[in-house]
């Protein structure tokens, strides 16, 4: 896509997000490539961007809350302090993405590929991932109060998480949940399935 087309969605959008959707319009970027577009602190709360290809892309401090990014590409983005409260990322490739103290809160990443991606200091609190693939991330301090890890994959990367309780795992996440130095502080309250 090229940068003016890019200027004019956004500006569309930031005009309908500030009016309270009345005038302007949606920032409709479905399969959109944007391959390494530098998007840093960008407006694009609600925006569609299903499987758009965000390759490389930089999106940090971007405001991404509620926005579908279902099926995106998202691989070694940069989204380092970006807002991703309640987004859908179902399915979504984020693999070597950085999403270092980025908030995930609610997001929606069941079947989302995080392999390799660095979630250090990320909140996902109550997010939802099942069968995400968690292998080789980098989860030290992150925040996964009440989510849904239900058949996600990862590895004993999880010993450096921050904060765990009233979270659902898989029954075969057992040895690596254990191994958690803060299991006795939180036992009560994981729930295996």
């Amino acid at each position: 896509m090229n940068a003016e087309k890019l200027k004019k969605i956004l500006a569309d959008h930031k005009v309908w997000v500030e009016s309270d959707y009345q005038t302007g319009k949606r920032a409709d970027l479905n399969g959109a490539d944007l391959r390494y577009a530098n998007l840093r602190g960008a407006d694009l709360r609600d925006a569609n961007l299903t499987g758009a290809d965000l390759y490389d892309a930089n999106l940090t401090g971007a405001d991404l809350y509620d926005a579908n990014l279902r099926g995106a590409l998202l691989s070694r983005a940069l989204l380092n302090g970006a807002n991703l409260t309640g987004a859908d990322l179902r399915n979504a490739h984020l693999n070597g993405a950085n999403l270092r103290n980025a908030d995930l809160s609610l997001a929606l990443l069941n079947g989302a590929v995080l392999e390799g991606a660095n979630l250090s200091g990320a909140d996902l609190t109550a997010a939802h991932l099942r069968g995400a693939d968690l292998r080789n991330a980098d989860l030290r301090g992150a925040d996964l109060e009440g989510a849904d890890l239900t058949g996600a994959h990862f590895e004993l990367e999880f010993k450096s998480v921050y904060n765990f309780s009233n979270t659902i795992f898989s029954e075969a996440a057992i040895p690596w949940v254990i191994l958690n130095p803060r299991w006795s502080e939180y036992a009560d309250t994981v729930t295996f399935v």
